[in-house]
């Protein structure tokens, strides 16, 4: 059995087996898909024991249309005004200076506007995945560092999806930059209007009536068409398709069958995440780290050196003590998984 079907079998044996591992040995599963990546993709065992990485890719694609629909679901206009000061200021203030330190360092090595503002922006990303349960082990979601990280991750959340919207319009680089942008900018009005009126005349109006009808079967099939239809209406539009997924669980956040729609989503959802962690492992060559071990990882630490000395410093200027602005700049000095995804995109 060789071809589709044996890395059918081995990606999902291999997810089977990942969470309860790296429970075991209390690391997060992001980890554990990256290592599983590493080693059954092209740099891995044998050269590679999955053989068609691109079919693999495809479906870790689908994996951040349901995040990033699932993350949209968690963040609603009550909460934002809640945690403004955090959110608004703190988290605004955190990801420009990053973004534009980082940015700056990189035209210093050469590299190009484009390349500049996506590294800049990716870098400037912590990981919600690994922050948030952190604080939830140590119980510390409650406290003054916990709510400030909370507020910065918030933020960094709504800024993914401009981050991914840009991404692909960069190509043209240097005198493209400004058309790329004023592009996004025409487009990104045009989706969010369709995605509006879409939500209120045709998806609301559904989930009422699938609900009504007691059919667990066709409420699970209207989310699918939900996410789907608006990611596939942004990338119509020529934006990125977690666009349409991410406003999309937005606007059904303010619905009365939220926490519905999150419980169905759940179990398929993590499953393609996780392919995506599979797919980011893929393209990690083990052997040009070893190569280069030292540059790597001064390289690592200085980027979580910044990120920490940065936030630090703004925890201080929003009133937090010193003890806390560290422990803030501490959690969040790590890079996101979205980070992946930019590049990636940028690659491509």
């Amino acid at each position: 059995m060789k071809g589709a079907k044996s890395d059918t079998i081995a990606l999902l044996l291999t997810t089977a087996l990942v969470a309860p591992i790296c429970k075991q040995l209390g690391i997060s599963n992001i980890l554990g898909f990256l290592a599983a990546g590493m080693s059954l993709g092209p740099n891995g065992i044998k050269g590679g024991i999955i053989s068609d990485v691109h079919r693999t890719e495809m479906l870790a694609d689908l994996g951040i249309v349901f995040f990033l629909f699932e993350m949209g679901l968690h963040i609603n206009f009550d909460t934002l005004m809640s945690m403004k000061n955090d959110v608004f200021g703190l988290g605004l203030a955190q990801v420009i200076i990053t973004s534009a330190t980082v940015s700056g360092i990189a035209g210093l090595c050469g590299m190009s506007s484009a390349a500049r503002i996506v590294l800049g922006g990716g870098i400037a990303l912590s990981s919600s995945a690994f922050v948030l349960q952190l604080l939830k082990d140590k119980k510390q979601l409650d406290t003054r560092h916990g709510k400030s990280s909370l507020g910065v991750l918030i933020l960094q959340d709504l800024a993914v999806v401009p981050l991914l919207v840009v991404t692909p319009l960069l190509a043209g680089g240097g005198d493209g930059l400004g058309k790329a942008f004023a592009s996004a900018g025409v487009a990104f009005l045009m989706a969010i209007a369709a995605l509006g009126v879409c939500a209120k005349f045709v998806f609301t109006p559904l989930f009422d009536a699938v609900v009504s009808a007691h059919s667990q079967d066709a409420f699970v099939g209207l989310i699918l068409c939900t996410v789907l239809g608006m990611s596939f209406m942004t990338e119509g539009l020529g934006l990125s398709n977690t666009l349409g997924s991410f406003v999309s669980g937005m606007i059904l956040a303010a619905s009365k069958h939220k926490e519905k729609i999150e419980a169905e989503i759940s179990p398929f959802r993590g499953v393609l995440v996780g392919l995506f962690f599979f797919s980011v492992g893929f393209e990690i060559d083990l052997g040009l780290i070893t190569s280069k071990f030292g540059l790597v990882t001064s390289i690592v630490l200085g980027i979580m050196a910044l990120k920490a000395t940065i936030i630090t410093g703004l925890c201080r200027g929003f009133g937090l003590t010193l003890a806390e602005s560290q422990r803030a700049g501490f959690l969040l000095c790590e890079v996101s998984e979205f980070a992946f995804v930019a590049f990636r995109m940028a690659r491509s």
